[in-house]
């Protein structure tokens, strides 16, 4: 039986140590209980991937790309709406981004996606917090040198235009970048799985919306081949009913949720 892992965003920016540019509580230890599983497993595990949330500092979700009537940036976890675009509350720095930002965010409404929030700027390309965390980093060049296999990075989240939660597809994908598009070798690689295991961060965020675009390409009958390990991933304060609400659903489509204690069984 094949088993891999999907690692999301295991990255410092995600982790509650000091410096962490988006802190989620909890992260520290998430990672320390993946890296024991990864060890514990070891040759068991036949490939692991891993996704990066990857920025730079002008972005769609960042406070620079945004100013209110006085030219002030909005302050971190500020949520935009669609009115305040057409109201110009907020506008883009650049009075020609106007038009393609407001479709941005009514694109966000008609799909029923998260109301735009300006996060910290986060996972800047070549900052300690674009890291992996060190503990899993680690853990990582073990199963690597153990097995002599490379482990299967995938960035995403460059395109400055489109917020990038989910590791499969952006939130509104943009025509002219393939890498906001379906990830279709991602998917069809953990297809051919026979188990899949998921870990990573945030809960309620990038594991949320990418266990739910890989369920929802792979048909309902590859449902029960995905097991995520509740104990390493934590959600975004504040948004903790929107992770308990993705469990919840996803174990009645068939996923298994389990310890990491508890794994294999």
């Amino acid at each position: 039986m094949s088993l891999e892992f999907l690692i999301i965003d295991p990255q410092n920016d995600f982790s509650d140590a000091p410096g962490a540019a988006l802190p989620v509580p909890g992260a520290s230890a998430d990672a320390e209980r993946l890296a024991g599983l990864l060890d514990r497993l070891g040759d068991r595990i036949d490939d692991i991937h891993v996704t990066l949330d990857t920025h730079q500092l002008l972005d769609i979700s960042h406070p620079m790309f945004w100013v209110d009537r006085e030219g002030r940036p909005p302050a971190p976890f500020t949520q935009i709406t669609v009115a305040e675009v057409e109201s110009e509350r907020w506008r883009p720095f650049k009075p020609e981004f106007q038009q393609r930002a407001l479709d941005y965010v009514r694109t966000l409404r008609d799909n029923h996606r998260y109301v735009l929030t300006i996060w910290p700027p986060h996972c800047l390309i070549g900052t300690w917090g674009h890291n992996v965390i060190p503990v899993v980093s680690a853990a990582l060049r073990r199963w690597e040198e153990r097995r002599r296999v490379r482990i299967d990075y995938h960035l995403k989240g460059h395109n400055p235009w489109t917020e990038h939660y989910s590791a499969v597809q952006a939130d509104v994908p943009d025509p002219d970048d393939p890498s906001t598009q379906i990830n279709v070798q991602l998917i069809q690689t953990l297809e051919k799985a026979d188990q899949v295991v998921l870990s990573g961060q945030a809960l309620s965020h990038c594991v949320a919306n990418t266990v739910r675009d890989i369920t929802d390409h792979f048909g309902e009958e590859s449902v029960h081949k995905l097991v995520l390990i509740e104990d390493t991933s934590s959600p975004v304060p504040g948004f903790e009913k929107v992770a308990y609400q993705f469990l919840a659903d996803m174990k009645q489509r068939g996923m298994k949720i389990v310890q990491s204690a508890e794994f294999p069984g």
